[in-house]
């Protein structure tokens, strides 16, 4: 036994094997947990935080996907009727990416989207999220515009120019110079207190009425007064508002 080897007792054979089994435990404790239990925990938290990143996050861009999208968004419009100050919703769809999709296959299509991810996302504040809905669209949730209308749809313009530049800007792909601009539409938020859903749907039909008129643009959905007709109003770009 282990306990008559090191300090010899005049004790029970059972008392002595009940002492060893607790010094074993006590003594190998700290062991296994190094070796086993911490190593097992490590690797479960990392499978945990990768499926955390899946459930959340854009697999080819590494954006993020829609359903982060509508979580921050919700909390983004909470905070507008909370402090009452504005925010926006700008939903960009890329011209010319299907011809490029179809002409110099899907790994020239994946090059642009990743490179207007990054674009989206090294051009945009710490607060503010990007997010690839599908496809070739992205949304961009603009956080603390300024508290008056006005104020407010002249940042979101400014914004909204500045990444219509960038996009506009040439991609480079195995020796091709690949190029696309964007539609893009705008919803601004502020205290009236939109859902999700409705707050994209209508930056959707923004986009959607900026692509129709084959211009470059940028179309507003300015919310209806009472019973009256949405208005879609169309801001052409101003390089002066890219600035």
């Amino acid at each position: 036994m282990l306990l008559l080897a090191v300090i010899p007792l005049n004790i029970s054979f059972y008392t002595e094997a009940l002492i060893d089994v607790f010094l074993l435990a006590l003594f190998s404790t700290p062991l296994i947990y190094v070796w086993v239990i911490k190593p097992f925990m490590a690797d479960l938290n990392h499978a945990f935080n990768k499926i955390k990143t899946l459930a959340h996050t854009d697999p080819l861009t590494q954006l993020a996907n829609r359903r982060l999208l509508s979580l921050h968004l919700k909390k983004v419009i909470a905070e507008t009727i909370r402090h009452q100050f504005h925010g926006a919703v700008v939903l960009l769809d890329l011209n010319g990416f299907k011809s490029i999709n179809d002409n110099h296959g899907h790994d020239a299509g994946d090059a642009v989207l990743t490179e207007v991810a990054k674009r989206l996302q090294d051009n945009s504040r710490a607060e503010d999220i990007v997010a690839r809905l599908g496809g070739d669209e992205f949304v961009v949730i603009i956080h603390h515009l300024n508290n008056s209308d006005q104020s407010a749809r002249c940042s979101a313009l400014q914004t909204a120019c500045k990444l219509a530049d960038l996009i506009s800007q040439p991609i480079d792909f195995n020796g091709l110079t690949l190029k696309v601009t964007a539609s893009i539409g705008v919803r601004l938020l502020d205290c009236e207190g939109l859902d999700t859903e409705t707050a994209i749907r209508e930056a959707d039909m923004a986009m959607y009425h900026c692509k129709q008129t084959l211009g470059e643009c940028i179309v507003f959905f300015d919310k209806p007064h009472k019973d009256a007709e949405p208005l879609l109003t169309v801001e052409h770009l101003d390089s002066k508002a890219m600035a």
